[in-house]
This record gives structure tokens, sequence and C-alpha cells, in this order.
């Protein structure tokens, strides 16, 4: 199946951390990004991806869309032959999790592809799904066949009250598949990332990966970090993934795309190497210590969810993004350091005494 590279593609929710680099990268291969935003008028949040495309090859154009109206993204997918869906809330923090999660994030999907089932030129839908559609909590990997996730899991264990993103992600693909199984006009592609960490196009001061290093840097977690694992991959790898997803002809179902598994000690030690003159952290809390205070010091560090994750292995499996999409993977640290050092030239990270 050969997409056409002549049309033009869109890219829902582009001023995003992720979104931001798949944008650079279309506009890199000379391509027309259409591009949506909640209000095009605000300039001030677009105006970097207008640079971006002023120096290359690509041309970009902005529409404004908004995941909860209907219809909204008509305009800006028109002629457009791939659908890069990426906007959804990630959030961890929140009071109404149906109304500031689940909604935008199912109804958001719903809207996009309804209108992609009107659009006849569209040919492959990318979805940005999450690793989060894949497991629950760490202690899932219990389950598994060969303790190892695969794009064959689904997570089955969250709920609004327990990791509600990770539900809002879970129910948002699955409505995405029901909808691709009931037309024929286009092949739905999914990614299903780990933890995203790296540079952003500009600092992206609200992804959950910037407060992760800030607090790594700034001292909130000097007595010590909670040995937690996950997977972790380079934002920038993420966005090589859509394009390999979008232009390869026989891309399919659903790509881990994760570069290591890893935990928040390793990520703290590694930087360590690197920074020496910033306070970060060299122990690892103690585990009652952690379910003890986690409530407190994060909302999402709840005592289910400490039960089920803290000091529990995470392993994602990578093969099918590597063998399908010939995704080669960032060095742990090239990801982390490059990041943390943004955060230094940004003024958001100072120097202090260990």
């Amino acid at each position: 199946m050969h997409i056409d590279r002549s049309k033009p593609v869109l890219v829902t929710g582009a001023t995003g951390y992720l979104a931001g680099w798949i944008v650079n990268r279309l506009l890199k291969d000379g391509l027309t990004v259409h591009a949506t935003v909640r209000d095009p008028h605000q300039t001030d949040r677009i105006d970097y991806l207008r640079q971006l495309a002023d120096s290359t090859q690509g041309t970009i154009h902005f529409f404004g869309a908004n995941l909860l109206d209907q219809g909204s993204f008509r305009e800006a997918m028109n002629n457009c032959g791939v659908i890069f869906h990426v906007a959804s809330p990630f959030v961890l923090n929140v009071q109404n999790p149906e109304e500031e999660l689940v909604k935008p994030a199912v109804e958001g999907t719903r809207n996009v592809l309804s209108a992609a089932n009107t659009t006849p030129s569209v040919e492959r839908v990318v979805l940005t799904s999450s690793c989060a559609a894949i497991y629950g909590d760490n202690i899932d990997l219990q389950k598994t066949q060969n303790g190892i996730f695969t794009e064959e899991h689904w997570n089955t264990t969250s709920s609004l009250s327990h990791l509600p993103y990770s539900y809002s992600k879970t129910l948002a693909e699955k409505e995405a598949w029901k909808i691709a199984e009931g037309q024929q006009q286009w092949r739905l592609v999914v990614l299903n990332p780990s933890a995203i960490y790296g540079p952003g196009i500009r600092v992206h001061d609200k992804s959950e990966s910037f407060n992760l290093l800030r607090q790594l840097g700034d001292g909130s977690l000097a007595t010590g970090v909670p040995n937690i694992s996950m997977g972790v991959v380079d934002v920038r790898d993420v966005a090589e993934a859509h394009l390999r997803a979008a232009y390869i002809p026989t891309a399919s179902g659903r790509y881990i795309v994760s570069g290591h598994n890893s935990s928040y000690p390793q990520m703290a030690k590694i930087l360590r190497g690197q920074f020496p003159t910033h306070a970060l952290p060299t122990r690892v809390a103690p585990s009652l210590l952690v379910w003890l205070f986690g409530p407190f010091i994060h909302p999402a560090l709840s005592r289910p969810y400490v039960h089920r994750n803290l000091r529990r292995p995470w392993s994602g499996d990578n093969k099918k993004s590597r063998n399908e999409l010939n995704m080669e993977y960032r060095a742990l640290t090239e990801t982390l350091c490059e990041h943390f050092q943004q955060l230094i030239d940004n003024g958001i990270i100072k120097s202090a005494p260990r």
C-alpha cells in the first residue's frame, strides 16, 4: 500500500511536546503540514512552528480544532493523505478524570476518525497511543507468559479511580480500532510509546517528563528516588516511528516504541555522572517511606500504585518496531542528558552544591 507523499498531512495537537518533533520531521521531508491547535490566533504559541517551516522545504498551515467539537477537524483534514492523531491530555493530577482525561481522549479520537471516514483523500491514520494501553501496573508483568509486555497485551486493571490516564488511553485506542474495523478506506497503525523523554523543540514545562527531571535536579527528591521501573524512549525516536508507521507500506497493527527498560534510580545515576554540580539524588527512597508519604508527594503515588509498582520490574518487547519499522533507539544517556541540559540552558534547573 503506497502512501502518496505529495498530499498534505494532518497533525493534531501540533504544539505538544511529541507533536512538535513530528511536525519538525515532516517539514524537513518537505511535506505540507496541516496543524491543528486550539486557537490559531495565539501567535505566541505557534510562532516557533512557523520558524521551523521557514528553515525547511516544508509548509505549515494552522487550523483551529477542539477534541470535543464534532466536525472541527474536517477543514484541516481536507486533501490530507495521512492523519497523525497525537492530541490527547496527559495529566496525572486531575480532579475529574472522566471530564479531564477520558472524555477528551475517547471523544477526540472518535471525532478525528469520524472525520477521516468522510474525507476521501485519507489513506492512513497513525494514532499515538501509549504503553499505558498495554499494561496498568508493573505487577501486571507477572501475568504475562514470558515476563515481557508485547503488543498482544491490553491494560485490564486501570480505572477512573486507579491510573485514570492509563484508563483513558486504553479506551481511546479501543475506540480507534472499533472505528477502523468498520471501514475499508484507510489503515490504522498505532504506536504505543513508553515514558517519553528528551529535549523538546521548545521547553514543554507542562509535560510529565519535564516535571520528573526538574524534581531530580532541583532537590525535591534529595532524600531519595522511589525504586519504580518503566520503559523509556527518546521523543525524537517516537517522532521518527510516526513517520515510518505512516509511510512504510507494510506497517500495520500496534507497535511498542520503547528504547530501554529503566528505572528512576538508574536515571538519577546517569544524570549524576554527567552533571556533578547538581543536587541529584544519591539514594533510593526506603519503600516504607514511599508507601507512607507518596500520596503527599504526588497524587499519582497512591498507596495502591506504590504496592503494585514499587520494586517491581518492567520489561517491554520492542522487536516489532525494530523489525517492521526499522527503528534504532538512541542511548538512554543521550536522551536524559540532552533533556536535562535543555532545562539548565533555560534557567529551570540551576547548579547547586551536592
